[in-house]
């Protein structure tokens, strides 16, 4: 760590407790009714919204968390703010942030590429969440599991090491050694061997690598210019720590499979990832282009309960796990998202219409609490000084009863 980030991770108690009770405040001041859009255009309400976002952000560079930051909060219209602050980097000389930067967005990738590719199959019928993974991977011949349980991370399948010369062929082989230790549907565990097979499905299936299935029916419709796996060496594309060939993604086993994966590899910025939520708070359109049908939007994004209701997913997306920090205290029952390793996080939430976009240039990787913090605090803000009046966070949630 630069002797500069190290000297200002000292921040006062005074200055946190004052942090948090202008927050408070300010929270509850914008959320009072207003008539018409006159808190919309207010200045002065526009300007403490970016003091008290910017204010989160820095203490986090203070803290040594990060580095800098890009967040973007939106609606099903488009994005309602966007702020970038600190370096895009970890030495001194490193230039400062810009909304403009791409990042590795590590496993921002399940949910970002891969869930909607396995989505837009489903709704095509080329596959059903019901059809056993052994139709398509003949080592899994006698397994019970499921494109659901995949999905769902509910497969039983653990994490496992692949070898260099036959990455993908050796996830499987690897992955199917563990049939029959776990029953299907019966445990949640959270696990990138899911998805790395769920990749590999997308392209047994569409017969096109994920990575360019995704940019034909997603990225390029959708105008996301900045987003994509392998990208170009650029200017604008953010190094991760420890990594020195900026363009390469962090996670090593999405290296041993060349950069494209289903779990990790996609690279993106925070605007092309709010055109991607604006489209799903539309129903699966952007601008008069349909990328996703109404249903196979519901479909992703539907209720499904495990270990007695203490563990909710959707299809790739999450609702309430462990893993769920950047839900914060506010969004409703019915928001989803994700994290990624990297520093990334997006919480949707069609209830109050509203998304939030963070992308970090993260430092620390060992305080996981106080990083979880962030991102839960943020939404937070988010929530309460975006929500408005109108937005109802609290709803009736329904269970869902099938697949």
């Amino acid at each position: 760590m630069p002797r500069s980030w190290r000297a200002h991770t000292r921040i006062s108690r005074l200055t946190i407790r004052c942090f948090c009770s202008f927050a408070l405040s300010l929270s509850v001041f914008i959320l009072l009714p207003a008539s018409g859009n006159s808190a919309a255009s207010d200045p002065l309400i526009e300007a403490s919204r970016v003091s008290v976002i910017d204010f989160l952000l820095q203490k986090a560079i203070t803290q040594g968390l990060i580095t800098g930051a890009v967040v973007v909060v939106g609606d099903h219209r488009g994005i309602r703010y966007e702020h970038a602050v600190g370096l895009g980097g970890f030495t001194d000389d490193a230039p400062p942030l810009t909304t403009a930067a791409v990042f590795d967005v590590a496993s921002l990738t399940k949910v970002f590429a891969t869930t909607p590719a396995i989505v837009k199959l489903l709704d095509e019928g080329r596959l059903s969440l019901l059809d056993p993974i052994s139709r398509w991977f003949p080592e899994f011949a006698g397994s019970q599991i499921t494109i659901l349980n995949l999905l769902t991370h509910t497969s039983g399948l653990h994490d496992v090491g692949l070898n260099p010369a036959a990455p993908m062929q050796s996830a499987i082989e690897r992955a199917a050694e563990q049939i029959g230790r776990v029953i299907p549907g019966s445990h949640f565990l959270y696990a990138d061997i899911n998805f790395i097979l769920l990749g590999e499905l997308v392209r047994r299936v569409s017969g096109l690598p994920l990575n360019h299935f995704a940019e034909k029916n997603f990225y390029k419709p959708l105008r996301m210019v900045s987003t994509g796996f392998l990208p170009p060496r650029s200017p604008c594309t953010i190094p991760t720590l420890g990594n020195a060939q900026i363009g390469v993604v962090q996670d090593g086993n999405a290296r041993l499979l060349g950069g494209v994966s289903g779990h990790a590899g996609l690279f993106s910025s925070v605007g092309d990832l709010a055109r991607f939520a604006t489209m799903l708070l539309d129903g699966g359109q952007l601008e008069g282009v349909r990328v996703l049908s109404d249903r196979a939007v519901a479909q992703m994004t539907a209720l499904y309960f495990f270990r007695n209701g203490r563990i909710v997913r959707g299809l790739g997306w999450d609702h309430a796990s462990p893993f769920s920090s950047p839900k914060g205290a506010i969004f409703s029952e019915l928001s989803y998202g994700h994290t990624g390793y990297s520093g990334a996080s997006v919480w949707i939430d069609p209830d109050a219409d509203l998304y939030v976009l963070l992308l970090t240039t993260r430092l620390d990787y060992q305080r996981l609490h106080s990083f979880n913090q962030l991102r839960s605090d943020l939404s937070t803000l988010a929530a309460a000084l975006f929500g408005g009046p109108e937005s109802r966070f609290e709803r009736e949630v329904p269970e869902n009863t099938g697949p």
